[in-house]
């Protein structure tokens, strides 16, 4: 089988979403989202990466994120955040006898979405799609609502009004 971590490109930027298992109707990931931060400062302090955008939502996240310039590994830092955060929450989850045989949760879907960022258009449309995520789903109708993103970081830092992208259509 071949060695698909020689096609990853260290240093790279990469979009991700990431997803918990059973998505409809969950909640886990904002309502644990204090051990979703720890879980990602554990794993960032041990293997860096820089957070250029991130956005948690009830049961899915997107974020992107820069590797330093002599790693590739984004599956480790993605295999032990969802596995810090995991310890983090108490068990109880249905699980699958897949998932039983295997020993894990019924936490998180095992693969990923990943996407390398190819240019400064490409981060930040991906940067705007994370930071509008909330409203595409129906959580909030302006971006600033939602609590869970870096956009309120962009906003301090003077990178992007508190208004930008306006008023959602209405429901």
């Amino acid at each position: 089988m071949p060695d698909y971590r020689r096609c990853w490109t260290p240093g790279g930027t990469y979009f991700f979403t990431v997803a918990l298992w059973r998505r409809h109707g969950n909640d886990l990931l904002v309502r644990h989202v204090d051990a979703l931060r720890e879980a990602v400062r554990a794993v960032k302090a041990r293997h860096p990466f820089v957070i250029h955008g991130w956005v948690v939502l009830p049961d899915h996240l997107h974020c992107v994120l820069e590797l330093p310039a002599e790693d590739a590994d984004f599956a480790l830092r993605w295999r032990l955040i969802k596995m810090t955060f995991s310890k983090r929450i108490a068990s109880g989850e249905s699980l699958s006898s897949s998932r039983t045989r295997r020993k894990e949760r019924g936490i998180w879907q095992r693969r990923y979405w990943e996407h390398r960022i190819r240019d400064e258009a490409d981060l930040a449309r991906h940067l705007d799609y994370l930071h509008y995520n909330p409203v595409k789903h129906g959580h909030v109708e302006r971006v600033a609502e939602w609590p869970y993103s870096s956009f309120h970081r962009y906003v301090r830092q003077g990178i992007l009004p508190r208004d930008w992208a306006g008023e959602a259509t209405p429901r």
